[in-house]
């Protein structure tokens, strides 16, 4: 990892209807558009999702890094993440974030080892920490056919 701070420049182009385009040096770019509940076209992804995707992936990387500097192998890791959007305090806001992680590992796999990597995950994740609106997360250990 680079010394921090750590500075990250997106630029977003869009004009009084339509999608919007968000686009970062050396990345493809990504249309947007507000989801269906907000009147949008529901055919691109939203910041509601974004935000969403943001909280996976970082979840993602950030088991990765605990994983490994745990010595614990995992074969994969899918998460579904729901957010509620709600009026808060006047706000309207996420009020809520789950995050429901499934991590397959080989049989004989330390349990005890991997939710307590899980649980540093979900403490050292830097978008979820980030973020005022509470992220749960309710994780799921497979055990796959394959010996350790």
């Amino acid at each position: 990892m680079k010394p921090l701070p750590h500075r990250y420049d997106v630029q977003l182009k869009g004009g009084p209807t339509g999608h919007a385009y968000l686009s970062s040096v050396g990345r493809p770019a990504i249309a947007t558009a507000p989801p269906r509940e907000f009147g949008g076209p529901g055919d691109a992804w939203s910041p509601e999702h974004l935000l969403l995707a943001s909280v996976e992936s970082c979840f993602l990387f950030t088991f990765r890094a605990v994983a490994r500097a745990s010595k614990i192998e995992f074969v994969d890791l899918n998460v579904h993440a729901e957010g509620t959007v709600d009026h808060q305090a006047g706000v309207t806001r996420f009020t809520d974030i789950v995050l429901r992680p499934r991590v397959i590992v080989r049989r004989g796999t330390d349990r005890e080892k991997l939710a307590f990597a899980l649980a540093k995950t979900e403490k050292a994740c830097l978008v979820s920490a980030s973020l005022v609106t509470p992220v749960r997360v309710e994780a799921e250990i497979v055990e796959s056919a394959a010996a350790a």
